[in-house]
């Protein structure tokens, strides 16, 4: 049977927000140590989330053309506030935190990458799905590249972070697994954008508060702050959790926290180019390990049958359309 072209452009369309994803998601890294060389950490997140919100609140009145907001339900935007608190604010907090602490920004996503077997683990006794045994052999060569990169980073005589400052990153990969299974076990009416909306405001508002209370809500006029600012806007936040909310939706939890396994490839070389970060041959080991644990696990497809809310024949859609009930 032949494929139309509609059919074969859509075969595209996932691994084209594949591969934007990776590189959005790993600019965060390095714009957290860009952004930290003109202010302090509360300073940077909380201007980052103000303007994102003003962004989206912005463009999404535009889209509805004067048209009233959908009404909802308390517990609907409840459920989005405390997604977004976990996903965005408890996961950019710590990442700043462990780069500001002095763990470089590869070990810092590739502590963050050992979210694929977390979410493996978690994902038959919470979503009802379950990992193959293949995909369970590269999830756990993955974890060990992880751990050979980490213990490399905290040995290196370069490195003054303090070994607790290690841990950091763990608790912000927790709080997004956390976001991620309790946004897959809700049945909520809002699209993408609108539910990201819901957790970029939640986290402005939590991040301005601690920047008031810690007396640095006033910016720095240099070009350089405001230049980090927008990075972490475009790329770090519209596209990095922008696409990650979008692909769990389209490919489900354990393919898209898969891709968690590529970041570390990526940032550490984008640091080692930008901030002249070692790049060890333990390193190189170690991110090869992560690289091949990723073709393996996805190599077998969706673990254990997981569904997405949307099939191939209409992603398109699940751009803007609200959630399919589930049985």
């Amino acid at each position: 049977m032949m494929t139309s072209p509609i059919g074969k452009a859509a075969s595209w369309v996932t691994p084209a927000l594949s591969v934007l994803f990776v590189l959005c998601w790993s600019s965060g890294f390095i714009g957290a140590k860009l952004g930290a060389a003109d202010a302090q950490m509360t300073t940077v997140l909380a201007w980052r989330f103000v303007v994102v919100s003003v962004l989206l609140v912005v463009v999404g009145a535009l889209v509805r053309r004067g048209a009233a907001p959908p009404r909802r339900a308390a517990r609907v935007y409840g459920h989005q506030v405390v997604i977004g608190a976990l996903s965005l604010f408890g996961y950019a907090a710590t990442v700043f935190w462990a780069i500001g602490l002095g763990v470089s920004t590869g070990t810092t996503a590739l502590i963050d990458g050992v979210q694929p077997l977390v979410v493996a683990a978690l994902a038959g006794p919470v979503l009802g799905t379950a990992a193959t045994g293949r995909q369970w052999w590269g999830l756990l060569v993955g974890a060990a590249g992880v751990v050979i990169v980490t213990w490399t980073d905290a040995a290196s005589a370069a490195t003054d972070a303090p070994w607790w400052a290690y841990l950091v990153p763990l608790i912000g990969m927790g709080c997004l697994v956390a976001a991620t299974f309790l946004e897959r076990r809700i049945d909520s009416p809002m699209s993408v954008w609108e539910a990201f909306t819901v957790h970029c405001v939640t986290s402005a508002a939590l991040f301005a508060a601690l920047a008031i209370a810690t007396g640095a809500v006033v910016p720095p006029m240099q070009l350089d702050f405001w230049l980090a600012i927008g990075w972490l806007v475009v790329f770090s936040t519209l596209g990095g959790f922008g696409l990650y909310w979008v692909l769990v939706r389209r490919v489900g939890v354990t393919s898209t926290n898969t891709l968690m396994f590529l970041m570390p490839p990526v940032t550490a070389v984008w640091g080692a180019a930008m901030y002249s970060e070692p790049l060890t041959w333990t390193t190189i080991l170690g991110l090869s390990m992560a690289l091949g644990a990723t073709w393996v696990v996805n190599r077998g497809g969706r673990c254990g049958g997981e569904r997405s809310d949307a099939e191939p024949s209409d992603m398109a859609a699940s751009y803007d359309a609200p959630r399919r009930m589930r049985r």
